[in-house]
């Protein structure tokens, strides 16, 4: 980001638009693994673990008739898909001191047999949709969606043998769907697949830290204390944990009848989760379910430890020009995740830099990061520079566009100008001029892409590819597409 040239806050938060969450991205994961309670919840009985896939699998094979229509059993697949994330990320059972997921009881969850054979159209069909669920539109956050068979038990949710006759009446699952849960649902499709970060992380929260973690416990004692008045204001709810949220998590135990530390601990964690639970009804069709998206838009624009956000590992390779010539500022490996590692290089720089020292990488702090690396990057010539390899941050760059983004493109063009004399050289200052237009218009035509003189995905790749085979291995030809 040329900063020195950004001369209204406009353009730095046009800047900094780069590092924003896409709203089209889910914060639900689908969880790689799922430990299913062989039992009611208090049994005596075995914790088995297993790949989510195949646990909808199995409950799908154990529920559903596999010569229904296919209409109805992605219907069905979908609905035992949000249930089963329902309970996760409710953390339903864990909340309550069980080291469970789920149960194979149908008096509480789901019909789960385990080691069953699995059903061929039922595996086809959950291969695809695996990773769809169900929320209340304009959310992100599973809803319960409750099912029964409709003719044994009836519920209010879901009819599964329902399911067949508005199939056969031609209705599309979404619309099946909507019949049972009402017009207010949207199917949520492609979830990405992650070990899911939503259980304790291991370690008490506490006075100074800062994380997602920290962010999601803020929002949840916010939204209890609604109902629970006693409970004190947060302010502000930013994912650092100072003197207020200290305060509002001693009055939190303090009612729960919890030893009043100010800590959140295992215990604190759970029971704040359980009661989160409970108030905004997360286990029923009612869900409020709002918190992931509010949480997300409160954080707009910085980086708190755990995000994976686009634009994280620019963040990480400006900190390691910066660790260079700063020996307060350590080094840190570029992983496009906002770990422990890169939160302590944040929180040295802003020692260093004198700025609030907090660990996240907020507006002011990211300014000042990009600031200070510009003035050591427009001093030595491009190819004294190693750019690593970054991924796509999401945004496409054109004439105009002003942003670090914008110059390292600048960085990996004017070296590779220098083996393919074609491509003209940039002066990088991290403006999309027109001579930076110029350079991606040839480098397309060059590889056969539309000349466009914008940097989409594929443009961006492709220069980071042509880049780092002459970096490293001096190869100057185009790589076949």
């Amino acid at each position: 980001m040329h900063i020195k040239k950004l001369k209204n806050k406009n353009k730095v938060i046009h800047a900094l638009q780069e590092i924003n969450i896409p709203p089209s991205i889910p914060v639900i994961s689908i969880p790689t693994n799922i430990t299913v309670h062989l039992g009611a919840p208090g049994d005596d009985a075995e914790n088995v673990t297993v790949p989510f896939i195949d646990y909808i699998k199995n409950v799908s094979s154990s529920e559903l008739y596999p010569t229904w229509p296919d209409n109805s059993l992605i219907a069905n697949i979908i609905a035992i898909t949000s249930v089963t994330l329902n309970r996760v990320y409710t953390e339903w059972y864990r909340s309550r001191g069980y080291n469970f997921d789920i149960t194979n009881d149908t008096r509480y969850d789901q019909a789960y047999v385990h080691n069953r054979g699995i059903f061929d159209s039922i595996s086809l069909i959950t291969d695809r949709i695996f990773n769809y669920y169900i929320a209340r539109t304009g959310q992100t956050f599973p809803i319960y969606a409750r099912f029964c068979d409709g003719r044994i038990s009836v519920c209010d949710g879901l009819q599964q043998w329902g399911t067949v006759e508005l199939a056969d009446a031609g209705y599309i699952p979404e619309e099946i769907l909507k019949y049972y849960y009402g017009e207010n649902i949207e199917i949520i499709t492609n979830a990405p697949q992650t070990d899911v970060p939503s259980t304790y992380p291991g370690e008490p929260l506490s006075l100074g830290d800062s994380s997602l973690n920290v962010l999601k416990m803020q929002g949840y004692l916010e939204r209890i204390r609604r109902n629970y008045p006693a409970i004190s204001a947060i302010s502000p709810i930013d994912g650092f944990f100072g003197e207020t949220t200290e305060a509002a998590v001693k009055t939190f135990q303090n009612v729960f009848q919890l030893p009043q530390t100010g800590v959140i601990d295992e215990g604190t964690w759970y029971r704040i989760i359980r009661t989160y639970t409970a108030v905004t009804k997360l286990a029923e069709l009612s869900t409020e379910g709002l918190l992931f998206n509010e949480l997300y838009g409160i954080t707009s624009g910085q980086f708190l430890e755990g995000d994976v956000r686009p634009g994280v590992d620019l963040l990480q390779f400006a900190l390691n020009v910066l660790s260079a010539f700063y020996n307060t500022i350590p080094a840190v490996p570029i992983t496009s995740v906002y770990d422990y590692q890169t939160r302590d290089a944040v929180l040295q720089y802003q020692k260093t830099m004198d700025l609030a020292q907090t660990g996240i990488a907020n507006e002011e702090t990211i300014n000042s990061i990009y600031r200070t690396i510009m003035g050591i990057l427009e001093a030595i010539p491009p190819e004294e520079v190693y750019i690593p390899i970054l991924q796509w941050p999401g945004i496409i760059y054109s004439l105009g566009y002003e942003s670090p983004g914008v110059y390292v493109i600048q960085e990996m063009l004017s070296y590779i100008s220098l083996i393919i004399p074609a491509i003209p050289y940039i002066e990088p200052n991290g403006i999309y001029d027109e001579n930076t237009q110029s350079a991606v218009t040839v480098f397309q035509s060059l590889n056969g892409l539309e000349p466009t003189g914008t940097v989409d995905e594929r443009t961006w790749n492709l220069i980071v590819s042509v880049y780092r085979q002459q970096r490293y291995s001096g190869v100057a030809t185009l790589p076949t597409l």
